[in-house]
């Protein structure tokens, strides 16, 4: 899609839809004119890949080397909620229209605590979104306590309704299992093996 086609009508039309019986405040729709620059890169590119999960520490951490990994191929952009930084006042609404123009969601999911167990809520309840949702769900199986460097219990550490989006997700061949940053770095090329081009085979990669 070309940065051209998308007008501030048209997003306030499905911002609007997304409100249900409420509106647009003036300050959120002058809020979606500011917005529409920001958005500009995730059409002007060929893949938009929106990273979700956790915004602690140090999971922040990750999300910004999965964001890095696949912005090394040309022709991508990759971004986190936050890199849209206009003054949003709905971050429902936020997250709702970045969810919909991304070609790709990657959740890095680590645990059941923050709002991000909310986000996983949308993966399956929406099939337009489920169906190009990838998760790199972390495994503490194979980890000693002292590489655990989140408040998580490794006995635990997902919630019932996580494992049952997991195991759809995995069905469907879009789950990868981490336990190491180096796993987490696969993970994003396993990605690429099955959204050409492929990443794998650029050298930017491993760098």
């Amino acid at each position: 899609m070309s940065e051209d086609q998308l007008t501030v009508a048209e997003l306030a039309e499905k911002a609007d839809e997304y409100l249900h019986d409420a509106s647009l405040t003036p300050k959120e729709y002058e809020a979606l004119k500011k917005g529409i620059a920001e958005l500009t890169p995730i059409f002007s590119a060929e893949t938009a890949y929106f990273v979700l999960g956790s915004y602690g520490h140090p999971e922040i951490r990750r999300l910004q080397l999965v964001k890095d990994r696949l912005n090394r191929k040309p022709g991508t952009y990759a971004f986190l909620m936050v890199d849209i930084r206009s003054e949003w006042t709905n971050t429902y609404l936020k997250f709702r229209l970045l969810a919909d123009y991304a070609d790709v969601l990657i959740g890095v999911a680590e645990h059941s605590q923050g709002g991000f167990l909310v986000e996983q809520g949308y993966f399956t309840a929406l099939e337009e979104y489920f169906t190009k949702t990838y998760v790199f769900k972390r495994d503490y199986e194979t980890l000693d306590l002292e590489q655990i460097d989140t408040r998580v219990t490794s006995e635990n550490p997902y919630s019932g309704m996580q494992t049952s989006i997991f195991e759809m997700l995995d069905d469907g061949g879009r789950l990868c299992e981490w336990a190491t940053e180096d796993d987490l770095v696969e993970c994003v090329k396993s990605v690429w093996s099955t959204t050409p081009p492929s990443f794998a085979q650029s050298d930017d990669f491993a760098r």
